[in-house]
């Protein structure tokens, strides 16, 4: 049994690094943003370091999560068989490997610039604290968008050392799209959740309340991302991949209803994940082309 345990493998799974693919294609947006608006050139070491501390800072959050949460998880029969519980990763070896993500994370953060590396401890609380929240408060959802909002910002500053109005308005978007989606993965837990003195929003308002929610939060996204497109002044490939984000969004929320739950997971997985990746594509065939 031992020689199965904490393999690489199954440190992947603990930390879902599949899902790796919602926050990325926005930190690439931040950092081709950075070069273009500064004329800075390419560099494929501070890209390389900008990819690095997103997989450290999501490793190390996402590990952290299991960890915090392997007794919760232990009694939910849909959480049950992650890897902690069942034996796979041992906590001890969860802990560690969260602390090692993170002290990569900020030894990361070093060899970018001055700022990124003072904020680093910033960062980690933020996607570390997320964690704890739904032990106290329903805006749980928004301390996970606001982690990964980091994304678009972060690579910003890993070029420029400065902040800017532009990567912000996607920092806000990318916060309300997570927020949104989350509450939507949230909805299968709400009868758990609410047994376990456990907050979320589904669990405050409601399957029918939470989806209209999550609505609202994904209009927002959609505002920002339009409003980015406006203040930076993009032309067609960015309003093509504005459009087809938009439809996406809107997409998912057709999948789900209060009395079916059967495709939340494509809409929360799947969905999500093209929508990220053909919008940032889109930016980038804008900026270039």
């Amino acid at each position: 049994m031992e020689s199965k345990t904490n393999t690489f493998s199954n440190y992947l799974s603990l930390v879902k690094f599949s899902h790796t693919i919602f926050a990325l294609p926005f930190a690439i947006i931040g950092y081709f943003l950075a070069i273009t608006y500064t004329e800075s050139k390419f560099n494929i070491k501070l890209f390389g370091l900008v990819i690095l501390c997103m997989i450290f800072a999501r490793s190390a959050a996402m590990a952290f999560n299991r960890y915090i949460d392997r007794n919760i998880d232990e009694q939910n029969a849909r959480t049950a068989i992650r890897e902690i519980p069942t034996g796979i990763v041992k906590p001890q070896s969860a802990l560690l490997f969260v602390i090692a993500n993170s002290i990569f994370f900020v030894a990361a953060t070093f060899f970018i610039n001055r700022l990124c590396f003072y904020l680093s401890p910033v960062a980690l609380a933020v996607v570390l604290g997320y964690s704890l929240t739904k032990r106290f408060t329903a805006l749980c959802h928004l301390i996970l968008g606001l982690g990964l909002s980091l994304a678009p910002i972060g690579a910003y500053l890993a070029v420029t050392g400065s902040f800017d109005w532009l990567p912000l308005f996607f920092s806000f978007a990318v916060l309300f799209w997570v927020s949104g989606f989350d509450i939507i993965y949230a909805l299968q837990d709400e009868e758990f959740d609410r047994s376990k003195n456990l907050k979320s929003i589904p669990v405050l308002l409601g399957k029918k309340g939470a989806l209209m929610l999550s609505n609202i939060l994904h209009l927002i996204s959609v505002g920002f991302i339009v409003y980015a497109g406006i203040f930076a002044e993009f032309s067609f490939w960015y309003w093509t991949g504005t459009a087809i984000y938009a439809l996406l969004l809107f997409y998912q929320h057709t999948l789900v209803k209060p009395t079916d739950l059967s495709k939340v997971n494509l809409a929360f997985f799947t969905t999500n994940g093209i929508a990220s990746v053909v919008f940032a594509a889109f930016v980038l065939i804008d900026l270039y082309l």
